[in-house]
């Protein structure tokens, strides 16, 4: 199994997840022709893509999946509360929130999350005995989030913020307070202790995500999770909304 965060941060959204032959997008924020470039970049044909499976409705995790999904042939998988936010996909299939359902070789569960939007999924996505983590946009940790990203070999976590920062940035008031909010975006204290707590010896590659570019920077996120993980041996990496990662494998 290998993961690529094709674009994390306020402006776009989308991760690429593959196992075997089967390769999946998680949101598609990025215009049709970005991501095409991104996944291309990355060696990936954007006809391979087998599904679009959907977070939550907000602009910048949805803006090219219409276009993307019709120029490609690719089903978008959403649940109800989303469906509502997608009209022109080249075909629409449902999910229930908290029901695992499949996709070629891997097997995705939405699990609820807190955010201000209708029905705000996080995935956990398995395939060949690996198990890999994806939550971003999500105000704060419940221990239903806490128990799904357990035992994950990869994880995609939120680091949106430091407190400090965003109090002293130019946001107006209203923004910074559903930031900070339990339906807003985890800060980087608050995705540090997560990661410590579920920290375990097969746990390889984290990718901080969703990096505000106005209350955070990727070195003060990732010193952030470097303390609160006191030098266990897992790789670091920060999305960016401006390249793609690497592709990255998930390994126990």
């Amino acid at each position: 199994m290998r993961f690529c965060v094709l674009s994390s941060g306020s402006k776009a959204n989308s991760t690429l997840v593959e196992c075997g032959e089967t390769r999946v997008l998680i949101d598609c924020g990025l215009s049709a022709r970005t991501m095409e470039q991104r996944l291309s970049a990355r060696g990936i044909d954007p006809s391979s893509i087998e599904g679009i499976v959907i977070t939550h409705e907000h602009f910048d995790h949805i803006k090219g999946v219409e276009r993307f999904s019709k120029r490609h042939q690719v089903p978008v998988y959403t649940n109800a509360a989303a469906r509502k936010f997608i009209k022109g996909a080249y075909a629409l299939e449902r999910f229930e929130t908290g029901v695992p359902f499949e996709i070629g070789e891997l097997q995705i569960s939405p699990v609820s999350i807190v955010h201000d939007a209708g029905d705000p999924v996080g995935f956990v996505i398995r395939g060949a005995g690996l198990k890999f983590g994806h939550f971003t946009d999500l105000g704060k940790v419940t221990p239903l989030v806490r128990e799904a990203v357990a035992g994950c070999h990869s994880l995609v976590l939120e680091s949106n913020h430091d407190p400090d920062m965003l109090w002293g940035c130019s946001y107006p008031w209203e923004l910074k307070q559903r930031i900070s909010s339990s339906h807003g975006h985890l800060s980087n204290a608050s995705a540090g202790e997560l990661l410590a707590e579920i920290c375990h010896n097969e746990l390889h590659q984290i990718v901080l995500g969703h990096i505000s570019e106005n209350s955070n920077t990727p070195e003060i996120a990732r010193q952030t999770a470097q303390r609160f993980l006191e030098g266990a041996a897992v790789s670091i990496h920060c999305g960016s909304v401006y390249e793609p990662l690497p592709l990255l494998a998930v390994a126990a």
